[in-house]
């Protein structure tokens, strides 16, 4: 079985897979405090927990935008599973062209996620990514990334907004009854929801225009996708495991 585990800066996703299919899957909180012990007996706890075997993971795929994370989460697999990951970054095979000023300066995340979509849904197509920042990559008709647009996320406004004004309080990120909110938390409440759904449109138009390309589909994952992008008309598909499927593809392009 091949393990996959996406390390984002708000949470951690982790993928076992039997073969092309994805068994279970696992999300956590992303703690750069923890050591290789605490983190492999997380693995063994897992692996308990669905009764399988921990010695049956023949491999493991790593992506992760948390560089204080990887040589505690590379000991804890060398040392309780006896294997040397996988580390996507440069040199990786993709299957993608980069065409990014610096292709180094691509987020390792992005990569899998449009090697995914290309592999899901064809190209061109549009990746929009509502993790801790939300981000728009494009990947055009002859699978070159041709990068993309950084936004803050839902959650880091959210928080910025209730640091920032002292009478404003930390609120749910919810779907407003409508868009005139009748008190401070709705008022709130309808400003992240519906101004994200306007940025999504909005951006994904322009996206769009640029490319100059046909039937361009968007792709939305991460872990607000089906709140704000069910709401979004632009998007066609909503995929919260598309980074796990990644990197499901990607090892077999690399698979030793």
């Amino acid at each position: 079985m091949l393990l996959a585990i996406d390390v984002g800066n708000t949470n951690t996703t982790i993928g076992l897979f039997e073969g092309h299919s994805l068994k279970y899957h696992w999300f956590f909180s992303t703690d750069v405090n923890k050591t290789a012990d605490e983190i492999g007996i997380l693995f063994i706890s897992l692996f308990q927990h669905i009764n399988e075997d921990i010695r049956s993971v023949k491999d493991v795929i790593i992506c992760s935008v948390v560089p204080p994370v990887m040589n505690s989460l590379i000991g804890a697999v060398r040392k309780y599973m006896q294997r040397n990951p996988i580390i996507v970054g440069p040199g990786t095979k993709t299957g993608i062209n980069i065409r990014y000023e610096n292709p180094r300066d691509v987020g390792a995340d992005k990569i899998v996620n449009a090697v995914s979509a290309v592999r899901l849904y064809g190209a061109p197509v549009i990746v929009v990514d509502f993790g801790t920042a939300t981000t728009f990559c494009a990947i055009n008709g002859n699978r070159d990334y041709l990068g993309g647009v950084i936004c803050p996320g839902i959650m880091i406004s959210a928080e910025a907004l209730f640091e920032k004004a002292s009478k404003l309080p930390r609120v749910e990120i919810a779907n407003p009854l409508g868009v005139i909110g009748r008190n401070t938390v709705a008022s709130i409440q309808s400003g992240l929801f519906y101004g994200y759904i306007g940025q999504v449109e909005y951006i994904v138009a322009k996206i769009k225009e640029e490319m100059k390309e046909d039937n361009i589909k968007v792709v939305a994952t991460g872990g607000l996708a089906r709140l704000i992008a069910s709401q979004c008309r632009c998007v066609d598909e909503i995929n919260t495991l598309l980074t796990l499927e990644g990197l499901r593809e990607i090892y077999y392009l690399n698979a030793r």
